[in-house]
Formats: C-alpha cells, structure tokens, sequence
C-alpha cells in the first residue's frame, strides 16, 4: 500500500514539474500566438527575404486562424506567390481558385487571374526541353493553352488592369509557340510521308492561328505536301498566296526543308521568353 501511494505521489510530482515547464520555461509556437497584424509581417518579411517556405507557414496558419479581414485577403494572395515561387505550382493554383471563389469582386481579382495565368506559363519552360524529342506528336501543350486562356480572361475582363498589357505580350509569345508546335508535328508528318496529314495540319494553322510568325510556314508546308500528293492546283493555290505574303520564304527558293537551315531554326525552338513580372 505504501509502495503504491509513493509511485502516485511521484507521478503527481512529475506531472506538476512538467507542467510548470510549460508554463514558465516552453515556448509556445507564434503561429498560434501572434495577432494578425503580426503575422502578416513575419510572412511578408520572409517573402520579401526569399524564404517562401516560412512565408507559405505563416500565410497559411492566418487564413486558418483568421479567415476574415483584411489581412487574410491580402495573405491569400502573397500565400499562392509564395507557393509559386517555391515551386508548389498546384497549391498557388488551388489557393487563386479558392480566392477567386470567395471574393469574386476584389480590388486585386485582377492579379489573381494574371498570377494564375503566369503559373501556367512558367510550366511551359520545360517545353523548350521537350521540343527536340523525335516524336513531335507526343508532347502536351495543355499547360500552354491553359494559359492563353487565363490570360484572355484576364484581358477580357480587366481591359484596364495594370496586367493587361503584360498579358497581351504573352498571349501573342504563347500563340505563336502553339502554331510552333502544330508545324512542327506537320514537318514530322511531312518527313515520315503522311502527306495528307502534314497538309491537314497547315490549314489548322492558318485557321486556328492567323497572322501568327508561323502562317507562312503553314502556306509552305500546305504546297510542300499537295505537291507530294500530286495535287498541282492546290500546291500553285498555295505558292500563289506565299509568294504574295512572303516571296523570299525559303521553300520558294527550293530549300524546303533544309535540316541544315531553316528545319533546324525549328527544332528546338531558340527564343526570347517574356520576363517572370
């Protein structure tokens, strides 16, 4: 009896020593402790230091903590870039839906689509990697349209928004790479005799994507292949319009196409990428 009583006695002891250190000597973690306004300042003195991952913490325990004001609006936005700028471009992309969502008619909404957009666009980096791959037909340009898209919206919505011209400049880039990319799978159906399918994608072009750097090509690529096929008066139709749009193009000198020249200006494709923001 004795031995028991000492063992409860103990364990009280310890119970009431280990609380006493929660109380006096524990630290108790600021992201349950500190009021809004700090917390907003200690996520954006880490984003503006570059430390996304502890300025995603804090915006992200804000919101949590305090899902209304002013503050957390703010933070839902700095939260999907700090997301973005660590790399996390599925979060950032889940946090922009859920404040396109929740506030529809925020001053800074227009952000929110350009910042969407922007994200998009920057998985489009990689295809610069992937264009040189020999089965053209296989890459996904769906990053690549998802952001046209974001970015029509913002423009269409947002005519006079800050971003708008901005986005404009990217549209114009993306479009292009999208006509880049229908040439190349035709140049690779021209190159394997699938003639009828190279033409098909020259008029997707020059449907799809007109006035792009990439029309002309089409024009080439649409004679090349009805030339092949036997097809004269649609090929003559096609070198017609060419020559009217661009008589120094290379296929009306006969170079068409000259995988020491002008096949391999195409692949990869070697430009200038719009700046980050």
């Amino acid at each position: 009896m004795t031995l028991t009583f000492n063992r409860l006695l103990v364990l009280a002891l310890l119970s009431l020593l280990l609380a006493g250190c929660g109380l006096f000597g524990g630290r108790q973690d600021p992201l349950e402790t500190l009021p809004v306004e700090e917390m907003y300042a200690e996520g954006k003195d880490a984003l503006m230091a570059g430390n996304y991952s502890r300025a995603a913490r804090y915006y992200s325990r804000l919101v949590s903590r305090f899902p209304f004001g002013e503050f957390t609006e703010q933070a839902f936005l700095d939260l999907a870039y700090a997301q973005f700028k660590g790399g996390n471009t599925a979060e950032a992309t889940s946090s922009l839906n859920r404040f396109i969502r929740t506030y529809p008619t925020h001053r800074h909404i227009d952000y929110a689509y350009y910042l969407k957009a922007l994200i998009n666009f920057s998985r489009e980096n990689i295809f610069l990697e992937r264009f040189a791959r020999l089965d053209m037909t296989q890459r996904d340009q769906g990053a690549t349209r998802q952001s046209f898209d974001d970015f029509a919206i913002l423009v269409q919505r947002f005519p006079s928004s800050r971003y708008a011209g901005d986005a404009r400049q990217r549209m114009v880039y993306l479009r292009n790479l999208m006509a880049r990319h229908e040439l190349g799978v035709g140049l690779y159906y021209l190159k394997r005799g699938a003639f009828v399918a190279a033409a098909n994608r020259g008029r997707f072009i020059i449907e799809n994507y007109p006035q792009s750097q990439h029309q002309n090509d089409a024009l080439a690529l649409m004679a090349e292949s009805y030339a092949r096929l036997g097809e004269e008066t649609l090929a003559n139709d096609m070198r017609r319009v060419l020559e009217l749009n661009d008589a120094g193009h290379p296929w009306l000198s006969g170079n068409w196409p000259n995988r020491a020249g002008w096949w391999w200006k195409l692949i990869p494709f070697v430009g200038n990428n719009p700046t980050e923001r």
